[in-house]
């Protein structure tokens, strides 16, 4: 294994080797066969092309010849040796332009040429500022922009950088850097050009003046190597090395100066550093020989140690140096300074020149310099000097925080995400890691979401509920990094995580149900209502469409009254609804959202259709024939509020507009009869007396309740008559009222018995011809009304009444008289009820209106007892 290491350090070394030629002949070399740095003119055969090259240029710098071949199983071992499983590693030189070539990515990670484009790779850089560039297509990588290891990495060696390959589709990282090599492109400066040193005469042999270091930027071989000076008779140079920092040189005493003899050397100290070809910068140092003064400052300690906090103030303490002087007067008195010091160390520290005190006067950064080498002078009144070492550790102390690094966010995360899926990656540094401790991760409140460590110092965030984009479309995720301290700093990050929505909710509509009414008789496609569903979804997820539903029994009736509008619910009537025909009906809306997989709802709508007064009331007594008027016949005998007869009339609307009231608008005399408002009941409003005539016309007016109100008159004529028919018109007790026999009764009997006679003679006749039994019940019925309602004429057009209070059916009145009377007054009428037929044409149009109605209609389906009228069946 040492033998591994030493090789793998010579072929670094090697390596570098390589880029010490002078950075312009390399590229007017490149720039003949087509250069290997740029990205243009790289092909993917040319992986080794800039091996090659190096090759050739270090056959050239050493004058050998290795076939090419060679060259590749140096670098591939290099490569090899440097690289490891988790991370893979690259180097390239300093100085390299942009578009450089590094590697083929894709072919190191095992990828195919095109899985990166495909699965959306990119580079996520530690620090603020991405050095390289990734080329999906290809896998290789290029240098972004001209790299200056010095500006990257100052004296810290190996200089390298340190970023991660994120593959979006499915999430995956890897870890990569690439050390950028030193080339030697910074000479050895030094800062003071002309130094003077004043060394007396009386200085022994073989005493040593430290000088300043030359800086020298580049590291390593290139960094500065050694110093020359000029040849001279008194002095020669020895370099000595720091623990900490370059190199430097001190002055040897070779030969006692003399004053008088020459009071001034002049001399050239050239500082050279390991480069091909090497860089050198020169200093002037002038010696002045000064006076004898015998001795020298002595310090207390050859090495001042001391520790300070990297967060300690400005003017803070370091330490304290003290050194004495035997002599007197002012070659006695010592004055302290940093002499030959970096510019670092001068910018960081000051020394009181009377005390000695090292203070700070620049900031420490443990993470930047951990020590500082300072060379502190002590000089006396008469120039003489000596050198004393104050070693200065920096503490660290928990003074950053941890820095976190987001690679990649999955925003918008779909709803219906399993647990633990993966919707960030991210990464946490912290600068103090000796002494910040373990690092913890946490979310600062309590979502759906957890973080999960995957590799070093690298998390996860996933899932950890369900979530529901109805309740919670996004998310502002804190994430919280702390270090153990002390003392405890901590990062919080936030991270927007926008949930992206699912058809996972049908539309609702507002209510259970909904009731609309329309009037009858209105105007076809008339706005009737609207029912409404709302979808708690997104989008077109969200985007409702009505339809109706056909009724269950297959009857699409419905869809010739009703239409909705599918965008916004709108109902319309599709024609003009008729309250007698039908009254209510009830169909369902579907309500279907736009999602890929619809969900949907229903909901019933009943539609009840409002009455118009659009009928006017119809007489059914008495019978309206168009010709002669009705006749009733009025004892004279018959006393005040003696009913005389009733008028029956039905209305085919409902309710207010079905309520009927009666009016006797012209009369012979207004002031012998009246009419009852509410039921149409006419009486005598006094006795009749014997100056009234026996014939009285009377229009009735019958009105709805409706607005505007519609009303139809009856003709009546009323006949008052003597003598008719005591028995029939009332019965009385005989032993109460005493028997009167009137004249014109004994001839209305005499009339009656002839009659009676005629017809059962006529009723033998027609058994005799055998005449079936009903036909002869028919003439029976039509011989007994030819003698007593001779003007009244029947119509066979009765129309069928509503459920309204009123007649349904045709009611006919027969008189019947009963013998022992002693007057000639109605006792009673008894009502008779023939079934008379419905016109032809009627019957039709209740059939077409049947027809017609929805499935769910309240049709008027009892047209019988529930519509009859039994106008007073007995009259007093």
């Amino acid at each position: 294994m040492q033998i591994f290491f030493q090789v793998q350090n010579s072929l670094l070394g090697l390596a570098s080797h390589w880029w010490r030629c002078d950075l312009r002949q390399a590229k007017a070399k490149a720039a003949g066969a087509g250069t290997c740095w740029k990205s243009e003119s790289f092909s993917a055969t040319s992986d080794c092309g800039c091996s090659q090259r190096l090759g050739e240029q270090m056959a050239a710098a050493h004058r050998k010849h290795l076939p090419n071949r060679q060259v590749q199983s140096l670098l591939l071992l290099l490569y090899v040796s440097v690289g490891g499983a988790a991370t893979i590693r690259y180097s390239v030189a300093e100085e390299m332009e942009s578009g450089s070539f590094v590697a083929n990515v894709a072919k190191d990670l095992g990828l195919e040429v095109g899985k990166l484009a495909a699965r959306g790779a990119r580079l996520v850089s530690e620090g603020n500022k991405m050095h390289f560039r990734l080329h999906r297509k290809t896998g290789d990588l290029f240098v972004k922009e001209k790299l200056d290891r010095e500006s990257l990495c100052g004296k810290a060696d190996p200089c390298v950088l340190h970023f991660e390959i994120v593959l979006v589709e499915p999430l995956q990282s890897f870890r990569a850097e690439v050390r950028v090599f030193d080339i030697n492109d910074n000479a050895p400066v030094f800062l003071n050009k002309e130094p003077v040193l004043k060394i007396p005469e009386s200085t022994p042999l073989g005493s040593r003046f430290p000088l300043q270091s030359a800086q020298d930027l580049d590291v390593g071989l290139n960094g500065l190597q050694n110093y020359t000076l000029s040849p001279n008779a008194y002095f020669h140079l020895h370099t000595r090395f720091r623990s900490h920092g370059p190199k430097y040189a001190e002055l040897v005493l070779n030969k006692p100066l003399d004053r008088e003899e020459q009071p001034e050397v002049n001399l050239t100290i050239t500082a050279v550093d390991g480069g091909s070809p090497p860089k050198s910068g020169t200093a002037h140092i002038r010696v002045e020989v000064l006076d004898v003064n015998d001795h020298v400052p002595q310090f207390s300690r050859l090495v001042y140690r001391a520790q300070v906090p990297e967060n300690s103030a400005s003017g803070s303490l370091v330490a304290i140096v003290t050194a004495t002087d035997l002599d007197e007067g002012s070659n006695k008195e010592i004055t302290y300074s940093l002499a030959q010091n970096p510019e670092a160390i001068l910018q960081t520290f000051q020394i009181d020149s009377q005390t000695g005190e090292v203070r700070l006067q620049g900031p420490l950064d443990f993470e930047a310099i951990e020590t500082y080498d300072i060379d502190i002078q002590a000089t006396d009144g008469g120039g003489l000097s000596a050198h004393s070492k104050v070693l200065v550790e920096v503490v660290d102390v928990n003074d950053n925080p941890p820095e976190v690094t987001i690679s990649s966010v999955s925003s918008p995360l779909p709803e219906d995400s399993p647990l633990q899926t993966v919707v960030a990656l991210f990464s946490i540094r912290d600068r103090d890691i000796r002494v910040g401790g373990k690092i913890t991760c946490f979310l600062r409140e309590d979502l759906p979401f957890a973080v999960k460590p995957t590799l070093r110092n690298s998390y996860s965030l996933v899932t950890d509920r369900g979530l529901d984009r109805e309740e919670v479309s996004s998310y502002n995720i804190t994430l919280v990094a702390m270090d153990t301290g002390p003392p405890n700093l901590s990062t919080e990050t936030m991270i927007e995580v926008l949930i992206s929505d699912i058809n996972d909710n049908p539309p609702v509509f507002l209510e259970d149900s909904y009731v609309l009414t329309v009037r009858e008789n209105n105007s076809p496609a008339v706005f009737i209502g609207k029912v409404h569903a709302e979808d708690l979804d997104l989008g077109e997820n969200a985007q409702v469409t009505y339809s109706l539903l056909p009724p269950q029994s297959g009857d699409l009736s419905v869809f010739a009254y009703i239409s909705i509008n599918s965008d916004n619910g709108k109902l319309y009537a599709l024609r003009t609804m008729d309250y007698e025909a039908i009254q209510d009906f009830q169909f369902v809306v579907k309500a279907t959202d736009g999602g890929v997989l619809s969900l949907s709802s229903q909901v019933t709508v009943r539609v009840v259709v409002l009455d118009d007064n659009d009928n006017r009331p119809m007489i059914l007594y008495p019978l309206q024939n168009g010709t002669l008027p009705c006749n009733d016949l009025v004892p004279r005998s018959a006393e005040a509020g003696y009913l005389v007869t009733k008028v029956v009339a039905v209305d085919g609307d409902s309710g207010q507009n079905s309520w009927l009231s009666y009016h006797l608008l012209k009369a012979t005399d207004l002031g012998l009869f009246s009419v009852q408002q509410q039921n149409g009941e006419i009486r005598t409003l006094r006795q009749i007396a014997e100056r009234d005539p026996m014939m009285h016309k009377m229009i009735i007016l019958v009105q709805d309740h409706g607005q505007p109100a519609l009303s139809t008159t009856a003709s009546l004529n009323i006949l008052l008559v003597d003598g008719f028919s005591e028995p029939y018109l009332q019965f009385r007790d005989p032993s109460k009222h005493p028997t009167r026999v009137n004249p014109s009764t004994k001839y209305l009997v005499i009339s009656l018995a002839v009659l009676s006679f005629l017809f059962l003679l006529s009723v033998t006749v027609i058994f005799v011809i055998h005449i079936y039994q009903k036909v002869t019940k028919y003439r029976e019925r039509f011989t007994t009304q030819q003698h007593f309602y001779d003007d009244c004429n029947f119509p066979n057009n009765l129309i069928q009444g509503g459920a309204n209070g009123t007649l349904s059916q045709p009611c006919s009145y027969e008189i019947c008289s009963a013998t022992g009377t002693g007057n000639s007054e109605f006792r009673f009428l008894k009502h008779f009820m023939p079934n008379f037929p419905f016109p032809h044409g009627t019957e039709e149009a209740k059939a077409e209106a049947s027809s017609n109605l929805p499935p769910n209609s309240n049709r008027n389906r009892s047209r019988g007892s529930e519509g009859h009228v039994r106008g007073a069946d007995d009259y007093m």
